[in-house]
């Protein structure tokens, strides 16, 4: 399309508010222009906050990517204006929620059409370095599911000291009801609303992280995913099976899984850079140190040189390779293939898809759609009971289902919130 097409993103470039405003009367401002940027990608790359503001107030998405990989967030931070970055944060956060929201009703009747289960799985890390090996974690995490309704229980509390801090916490899901996702800790008799309202200073302490951090954007790729059968015997080799709980479950090695980073630290001094490079190192030697000891708050940072292209310079070049608009891009590309390994069994009660339909109300992220596709066409027959994936180049994670069972009869208290438990709203300060 020509540059004349693009009228919105335009306005926006020369900092038209009123042109803008009314442009959105009859614009989409989801639309990507000839280098994958949306209005809001612009009006980040460039600091203009009203701007900003109106493009998030008529629902421009945050979580978008340029054809460079970089989201609206992401120009935010590099341009390091600190009322802007906490602006677009509140925004990410609730168009997550509204996401989760419109999500709801189909996630709630996918879960009634599923019979009722008990669901037991173990997780764990595990690495051949004997320190790194002392402080990794791991649990049992059982599931029940009945109606609309999830509980998950679990042992692990915390993180404190180089140790973990063992528990008994409760996840429950309860369906229809408001608030209906919350945590229990079960010795103190405490539960807390995981949609709890932040307060100025969590987003605050965000900020913070944000503007003392890398940009990062991380993707798995698996276009190039294949499966082998492993193959066990010295003299007489033959294809490896093994039981995992009650299980039989034939053994595959998967290649070709490509971990993409790319990392920005335009908005980085080189004290920041220094600080976090202690961090990484001592991490990997076993030790913790606070990264955040400062009660400072992050200051913006100066404004990046105003952009000498014009509109017609930046959209006269070849698409997907823009001049730079906002500050300068200093960036790192990083590209790592690496082995796993997956114990499919045949016979396992729970198939893929129901298993995706919990997950999915547990755990929703945006790349769900691209799980689910992976999952259900490119793994060998059978259901996953096992499957050991590198992490670090010392650590790997290890997840096993090794217990299942149909639960037609399932007290229906158990989903609920006892009476004798009060409302700790900071209680799990991290949640």
């Amino acid at each position: 399309m020509a540059a004349a097409d693009y009228m919105l993103h335009e306005k926006v470039f020369s900092g038209d508010i009123d042109e803008v405003r009314e442009l959105l009367k009859t614009e989409d401002p989801t639309r990507k222009d000839m280098h994958g940027n949306t209005a809001l990608h612009l009006a980040c790359m460039l600091g203009h906050q009203d701007i900003i503001t109106l493009l998030l107030d008529r629902g421009a998405p945050i979580k978008v990517k340029n054809s460079l990989g970089w989201s609206p967030m992401a120009e935010a931070i590099s341009y390091g204006d600190r009322q802007i970055i906490m602006t677009m944060l509140k925004a990410m956060k609730q168009q997550s929620h509204e996401m989760l929201e419109k999500r709801r009703p189909t996630l709630i009747k996918g879960l009634e059409n599923i019979d009722d289960f008990y669901l037991e799985l173990k997780w764990d890390f595990h690495s051949w370095v004997p320190l790194v090996s002392r402080i990794l974690p791991s649990d049992v995490c059982r599931i029940h599911k009945r109606g609309s309704c999830i509980r998950m229980d679990t042992t692990l509390v915390d993180f404190n000291e180089m140790k973990w801090e063992r528990g008994d916490i409760t996840f429950l899901f309860m369906g229809e009801r408001k608030n209906s996702l919350v945590v229990m800790d079960n010795k103190f008799k405490v539960f807390q609303n995981l949609r709890h309202k932040e307060t100025e200073d969590d987003i605050n302490n965000e900020v913070d992280m944000m503007m003392s951090s890398d940009i990062v954007a991380a993707s798995l790729s698996t276009k190039h995913v294949t499966f082998t059968r492993i193959r066990s015997g010295w003299v007489f080799r033959e294809d490896k099976s093994e039981m995992v709980g009650k299980y039989p479950a034939n053994c595959y090695t998967i290649h070709g899984l490509t971990l993409e980073s790319r990392k920005r630290r335009e908005h980085l001094s080189e004290e920041d850079l220094r600080k976090n490079k202690a961090v990484l190192e001592n991490l990997t030697k076993g030790h913790l140190i606070d990264n955040l000891t400062e009660n400072q708050r992050r200051q913006s940072l100066p404004p990046p040189q105003t952009p000498t292209a014009t509109w017609d310079i930046y959209s006269g070049t070849p698409p997907g390779k823009p001049l730079p608009v906002g500050r300068p891009i200093i960036s790192k590309h990083n590209s790592k293939s690496f082995k796993a390994s997956v114990a499919m069994c045949e016979d396992f009660p729970m198939n893929i898809d129901m298993l995706l339909n919990i997950l999915e109300i547990i755990a929703p992220f945006k790349q769900f759609s691209k799980l689910r596709e992976f999952l259900l066409h490119k793994l060998p027959p059978g259901f996953p009971v096992k499957i050991e994936i590198p992490v670090f180049p010392t650590v790997t994670a290890k997840v096993t289902f090794q217990e299942f069972a149909w639960r037609s009869k399932m007290a229906a208290d158990i989903f609920m919130i006892p009476d004798d438990y009060h409302e700790d709203p900071l209680h799990f300060p991290d949640l």
